[in-house]
């Protein structure tokens, strides 16, 4: 099989960005000898340093640059910019409010001729549409997958394994910090504070919640979805909202002894219906998972209902799914 060089680099290091390092150390000669493809990362960029080499940065460089070790003087801009490269990959933090500085880093790529995979919800969220005309414009592809379910196919199950079906609606759990509270909840008859507290000792909440448990995290989400699968041109202000803040013990053990659990569930379907809230799912449901899992059922004209469960968090799991896409541009 005739091989392929494809050039990446990461902007963004945190946990995402260094979880793709380690998948494309793993994976790297399995993914040349099975899709002709070899990857190579020339340059990385996080708030520590900066490293590139157009010939592949070394292993020593990586853990030097996790190390804390100062690296260089570029910038993520100038290495979007000026390193060759073909694909950039970008895992930095998500912000909400004006989707930087992932947005100008995407932006700066497809202008700069380079494909662009990313786990980062704002940008897509915020400006998907005139990201995507951007995108043509270059003749680039722009890949995101990991910014809805992280491991869990939806888009390009939707994209790909679905196309010719009509979707009619996609609803799920995308959030694996409210699932493993409720999860806990229930379980064990615990107070929303105690597992909270819980929740963030392990790691599993951050240190300020809210994005999460207020259903923000979920929305930004179905706007991802709704533009991306159903054509919308939606934004956050257009998805209705209830967090899982109020949920008691009380309520839990009610839905329980009638047949159901409580999950915070995220619905868009092709009439424009965007919403978050707490439901009542019966306990035989496809979309009653426990603990940290994310579901999510999509409903289609031709192939009925299909309902896919995966992780939804985790740097390896998130890294998943951007080699994947990353393979995708060149399959």
């Amino acid at each position: 099989m005739k091989q392929e060089t494809v050039r990446i680099s990461i902007i963004g290091f945190g946990y995402v960005g260094s979880g793709v390092a380690e998948v494309i150390r793993r994976k790297r000669e399995a993914i040349a000898r099975k899709h002709g493809i070899d990857l190579k990362i020339v340059g990385i960029a996080d708030l520590k340093g900066v490293i590139a080499d157009e010939q592949g940065v070394s292993e020593e460089a990586i853990r030097a640059l996790k190390a804390g070790e100062k690296q260089g003087d570029m910038t993520s801009l100038d290495i979007i910019r000026d390193v060759a490269h073909e694909v950039m990959v970008e895992t930095t933090p998500t912000n909400v409010e004006t989707g930087e500085p992932g947005l100008t880093h995407i932006i700066t790529a497809l202008e700069s001729g380079r494909h662009v995979v990313t786990s980062n919800k704002g940008p897509i969220a915020l400006e998907y549409q005139k990201l995507m005309e951007l995108a043509a414009k270059h003749g680039k592809e722009i890949k995101f997958e990991a910014a809805v379910g992280g491991a869990m196919p939806i888009i390009s199950l939707v994209r790909e394994n679905l196309a010719g079906n009509g979707v009619m609606s996609i609803k799920g759990i995308l959030n694996g910090t409210c699932n493993y509270i409720l999860t806990r909840m229930a379980e064990e008859d615990l107070p929303y504070e105690h597992v909270l507290k819980e929740a963030q000792e392990i790691g599993i909440a951050e240190t300020d919640p809210s994005k999460d448990i207020e259903g923000v995290d979920t929305a930004v989400k179905l706007v991802i979805l709704a533009n991306s699968i159903f054509g919308m041109n939606a934004t956050y202000n257009d998805v209705k909202v209830v967090g899982i803040s109020e949920i008691t013990p009380d309520a839990l053990k009610l839905a329980n002894d009638a047949g159901y659990v409580i999950k915070l569930i995220g619905d868009v379907d092709s009439d424009g219906r965007l919403e978050v809230a707490p439901r009542l799912v019966p306990k035989d449901d496809p979309l009653n998972v426990g603990g940290t899992l994310n579901v999510a059922t999509i409903k289609t004209d031709l192939a009925g209902e299909i309902t896919v469960i995966g992780k939804g968090a985790g740097p390896i799991e998130a890294a998943s799914a951007i080699l994947s896409d990353i393979i995708g541009i060149y399959s």
